[in-house]
């Protein structure tokens, strides 16, 4: 857990150095430390550390280990597939935003947990660029169309959208469905009334690239915490 400042510090310099040569200085990026599989006390010294966003992929997993956190947070993010069947337990933790929304069903089914106790919840649609069947995600081709049928529940924000890029070791295999996720953005964006500001992209592998090709929001987690535990998570 030593390394977890260092990494930190290294990844937000990287990010300052990308974003000048981007010419992208006067705009934020979201860090969310991906903490899935990582105990607790390496939360705390990622918070301490000047992290501000974390993520979990698991409700159980998430459920059993945020009451133990002991350091502030800015947000906690749902970044998983997420079960219907789940979605009261999610909710009862506040998620700052579910970016793995991928259907209109889990949709519908959201807006009526949120109706139930007068909540709004702002989203992310999860899009699978990649075309891969062991992903979650809309596909490319209707994620327009269920973009704006989401929009249109009274409880339900949209404020952007999310994909997970190739897992190949070559992180430049990821850049053209990065390159046409952030087309999609733009082209909805223009014509959104507000709000709809959160690109999702790259994770510990593929980040810089995703900076490159627009993101505003990453999803670290090896990178910072170093490879997962996948025991038991305390």
């Amino acid at each position: 857990m030593k390394g977890i400042l260092a990494n930190i510090q290294t990844i937000k310099a990287r990010i300052e150095a990308l974003k000048a040569e981007l010419g992208r200085n006067e705009e934020d990026i979201t860090l969310v430390a991906v903490t899935k599989n990582h105990p607790v006390e390496a939360i705390d010294i990622a918070l301490k550390s000047g992290v501000m966003h974390i993520g979990e992929n698991k409700v159980q997993e998430a459920m059993r280990k945020l009451p133990m956190v002991k350091e502030k947070y800015a947000g906690f993010h749902f970044i998983g597939h997420l079960q219907s069947n789940k979605i009261n337990q999610l909710l009862s933790l506040e998620p700052l935003l579910i970016q793995s929304i991928d259907s209109l069903y889990l949709a519908e089914k959201l807006h009526r947990a949120l109706g139930r106790t007068n909540r709004n919840q702002d989203i992310l649609v999860q899009v699978n660029t990649t075309a891969e069947e062991q992903k979650s995600g809309v596909n490319f081709a209707n994620a327009e169309k269920l973009i704006w049928k989401i929009a249109s529940f009274s409880t339900i924000r949209v404020r952007g959208l999310m994909t997970i890029g190739k897992l190949d070791p070559n992180p430049e295999i990821s850049r053209p469905y990065f390159k046409q996720l952030k087309e999609l953005f733009d082209k909805i964006k223009k014509d959104y009334p507000e709000g709809f500001d959160y690109l999702s992209m790259g994770m510990s592998h593929d980040w810089e690239i995703a900076l490159q090709e627009g993101a505003n929001m990453l999803r670290i987690g090896s990178a910072i915490f170093g490879e997962r535990n996948y025991g038991e998570s305390r």
